[in-house]
């Protein structure tokens, strides 16, 4: 979409989903309850104005966890909107407990001051209307197309601060045990791993409800039928994947913080001329060797010009291999993603995983000291990754 003060703002095609959902459900179901007498095309207006405007909410809800977060000192560049909502996604784990309990309580006070904020002037456009608790439709039917949305949004805002607080890693409610685990510990991994745990069974919790609810039984708050249930089921799975991954992300921090790339980069490497067919390099280096990416001199044992790798060549017609020169195929040096021998290997792994990359060139004062590729890390983690363990 662009970015909004400096944070890019991404959105998953998986969004469609529940864009089409929210404004299906209203627009046929809510809104048509609410007011018999509207024309169809009215409520289909009213379902997609509401809709736009809560995936507004969401927005503001993570851009409230970037802002704190910025204003604690954790890096995030960018917001991905999906099908579960939204995520602020962080460049590094926070320092402090604090840091990340301001940083995670931000969000659910944002949903909830949208959503009190709505029903106020949704209030106020209404004006002094006697509502009587035992006939709310009566209620309902003297209010136009703007009171309804905002009606909807504030409630809608509200349940969603109160579903994201739960102790559930990694909604906002688990972020918020965690930093209060982790002032009390002092430990973060043993703080992350107690809320993962929490995360996990609330998650369980969602999927056994979301079975009752397929097979008839009707569920407070919830209800019944197949598709709600189902939907909870998918929520639930979504929910216990994402507080594995957060625990496993957080080991793989600890085993690589702090490790230098010099101690994972090989550093055997071959280097070809600029003036080497293509053809040449496939027989001579690729077809007998396991190395990938091949630095590019400009002449034997002169300086570094680029870098030709395994994907270059295939994106070259078999047909042009014996007219091309490796020059013609190459990575230009300036236009390399490269990394110093004495950053660790977090960055070189979040290098890799931010330009979907196989391996990245170490590099210091012009010269290629090394390559550090995707299976020197995961060789690392098999070794080291797990070797602390929780007291």
């Amino acid at each position: 979409m662009g970015s909004i003060a400096g944070i890019a703002v991404d959105l998953d095609w998986s969004l469609l989903i529940i864009f089409a959902l929210i404004t299906g459900v209203l627009a046929v179901g809510l809104f048509p309850a609410w007011h018999p007498e509207w024309p169809v095309a009215l409520y289909w207006l009213a379902g997609l104005t509401a809709a736009v405007l809560f995936l507004a909410s969401v927005l503001a809800h993570e851009f409230s966890h970037a802002l704190v977060g910025r204003l604690r000192g954790i890096s995030i560049r960018h917001i991905t909107l999906f099908v579960f909502g939204g995520m602020a996604h962080m460049e590094s784990e926070p320092r402090q407990w604090r840091d990340e309990l301001y940083m995670s309580i931000a969000g659910p006070l944002a949903s909830l001051a949208i959503g009190i904020g709505c029903l106020i002037l949704a209030r106020l456009l209404v004006g002094p209307i006697e509502i009587d608790p035992a006939a709310p439709e009566v209620f309902l039917a003297q209010l136009g197309l703007t009171p309804s949305v905002l009606l909807w949004l504030g409630q809608i805002n509200i349940i969603l601060a109160v579903f994201n607080m739960v102790p559930g890693f990694p909604l906002d409610g688990g972020r918020v045990l965690r930093a209060l685990l982790w002032g009390m510990t002092g430990d973060l991994r043993r703080a992350t791993r107690w809320a993962s745990a929490g995360g996990q069974m609330f998650a369980w919790i969602l999927i056994s409800l979301g079975i009752a609810m397929a097979i008839g039984v009707r569920v407070p708050v919830f209800g019944a039928g197949l598709l709600p249930g189902v939907w909870l089921m998918f929520i639930g799975w979504f929910l216990n994947n994402a507080a594995l991954t957060s625990y496993r992300q957080l080991l793989t921090r600890d085993a690589l913080e702090s490790v230098p790339v010099a101690r994972l980069m090989t550093t055997s490497l071959t280097s070809v001329a600029e003036d080497l067919p293509v053809s040449e390099l496939v027989e001579r280096h690729l077809l007998h060797s396991e190395q990938r990416a091949y630095p590019v001199e400009q002449h034997a044992g002169g300086p570094v010009t680029g870098l030709v790798t395994l994907q270059d060549v295939r994106l070259l017609p078999r047909e042009g291999w014996a007219r091309t020169r490796v020059a013609e195929i190459m990575t230009p040096i300036d236009r390399l993603v490269t990394i110093t021998p004495q950053e660790d290997a977090l960055e070189a792994l979040e290098l890799l995983g931010r330009g979907n990359l196989n391996q990245v060139p170490v590099m210091e004062q012009g010269r290629v000291l090394g390559m550090v590729r995707r299976e020197d890390i995961l060789r690392w983690l098999s070794i080291h990754g797990d070797t602390r363990r929780d007291h």
